[in-house]
């Protein structure tokens, strides 16, 4: 079993395994640093297999754009078929890497140029938006076959909103019907949740506003839009992603104003858009007022300078004096930080306002402006649970310092109250009601006298 040299025989049935290493170079008598004609090896003649997983497909437009008019030419205008053909194609075709071109054609027939033009040299179909219809009902139809694709690839939904994104700044490359087409699909996709509103940045564009374009697409488009939905609903929309007081910048800054929207969008016959932006202006406005008041009383400005500035704003801004007061109550009494304890807070509150009554005085000149202080005061005080027993001092203080005058008081107390505190207040009221009551008859008799 061992060989001569002792090293174990090979068995018959082991084939013999010889090693594939080179053996080492013999020496010769040559160096091997003078030996520079050695051959290398090449790789002549030899072909590397690439994995069907790491070649690229080369990026073609063209042909993804023909596959999709030729499905679109056999299925013809039925948007129902086309809606089938378009749900059965994604699963052959790559909309993930050609949704910009599947869209294009979609809406415009063909694939776009920059600035919204169709390449004279390319494919085009009929069955598309703007070769659709100029009406509602068609382009209802219209947004279903979207809504249904992007149900279907919910991976469209972001390369869709970018497509309407663009095309918004190709208003201008677009006839008049084809915007008018485009604004109206816009506002039903829109209405039903397709679209976010976020996309209407789009129409601020300086030269779509300075030509007009974006206020004419914005008449079409909430045309649509409250006809699906409701002006709440879009209120809520636009409020969403800050867009509800942004509306004023579809005209050039020379015409933003609520006057100029109001007039421009009740003629395209969209008053309800126009009175739901007059009042956002309204509601800003006093916003505005408010904080501008808080800070002039902080600073201790004179009251003859804070009343000219408020009755400034007033007039520019068209806000009623029973708004004003109110306004004025809030940033009067938001200027003092209140004692926690219910019998010294009215001591306090006396005299803090006993202070800014003039100021109170001077937007009180109507009987409204006096009965909606009195309201506030109420729930003020009744919100406020350490003011419960200082009602009666502050409308007593205000009586005396002619902020408030008899016939709104005694309209209060009869039937002008609110429901918060209402047996509270209404006692505590009650032998100073009675009170001004005998002396509005004492006063009547001496007028009978006089006579």
């Amino acid at each position: 079993m061992y060989g001569a040299a002792g090293a174990p025989a090979q068995s018959a049935s082991v084939p013999v395994v010889h090693s594939l290493r080179r053996p080492p170079p013999q020496a010769t008598g040559v160096s091997f640093m003078n030996n520079q004609k050695q051959q290398k090896p090449t790789l002549s003649g030899q072909r590397f297999k690439t994995r069907k997983r790491d070649e690229k497909e080369r990026f073609d437009p063209t042909q993804f754009q023909d596959c999709i008019i030729q499905g679109l030419t056999e299925t013809g205008t039925d948007l129902e078929a086309v809606a089938k053909f378009l749900d059965a194609s994604g699963a052959k075709l790559d909309y993930r890497r050609y949704a910009e071109t599947l869209f294009d054609i979609l809406v415009a027939g063909g694939m776009l140029a920059p600035g919204g033009t169709l390449a004279d040299d390319m494919m085009r179909t009929d069955v598309c938006v703007f070769a659709a219809q100029e009406d509602l009902e068609t382009m209802q139809a219209f947004a279903q076959v979207f809504n249904k694709l992007i149900r279907r690839y919910k991976y469209l939904e972001k390369g869709f909103e970018d497509e309407v994104k663009k095309l918004l700044l190709f208003l201008k490359g677009f006839s008049e019907s084809e915007r008018n087409k485009l604004a109206m699909l816009t506002g039903v996709l829109l209405a039903n949740g397709t679209l976010n509103a976020s996309i209407l940045n789009s129409l601020y564009n300086e030269n779509l506003v300075k030509e007009g374009v974006s206020a004419a697409f914005a008449v079409k488009l909430f045309k649509s839009w409250i006809n699906e939905k409701d002006i709440n609903a879009v209120a809520a929309s636009l409020r969403k992603v800050s867009m509800d007081n942004r509306l004023m910048e579809l005209f050039p800054a020379n015409k933003q104003s609520v006057e100029h929207f109001t007039k421009y969008f009740t003629e395209a016959g969209l008053k309800e858009l126009s009175e739901y932006v007059r009042n956002q202006q309204t509601i800003g406005a006093r916003k505005e007022l408010q904080k501008e008041l808080q800070e002039q009383m902080s600073r201790g400005d004179p009251f003859k300078d804070i009343i000219l500035y408020v009755k400034e704003e007033m007039k520019k801004n068209n806000i009623p004096e029973p708004v004003v007061i109110g306004i004025v109550w809030s940033s009067v009494m938001s200027t003092v930080e209140w004692n926690k304890k219910e019998e010294l807070v009215a001591e306090q509150a006396i005299k803090h306002l006993k202070q800014y009554s003039p100021l109170l005085a001077a937007f009180t000149t109507q009987g409204q402006s006096e009965l909606t202080l009195l309201l506030k005061i109420q729930e003020y005080c009744y919100d406020n649970i350490h003011f419960m027993k200082a009602f009666q001092k502050i409308v007593v203080l205000f009586y005396k310092a002619e902020v408030l005058s008899e016939e709104p008081i005694l309209k209060w107390y009869k039937d002008a109250h609110v429901a918060k505190g209402k047996s509270v207040f209404l006692e505590q009221m009650k032998k100073f009601v009675e009170w001004l009551k005998n002396a509005e008859e004492e006063s009547e008799s001496e007028t009978e006298e006089g006579d």
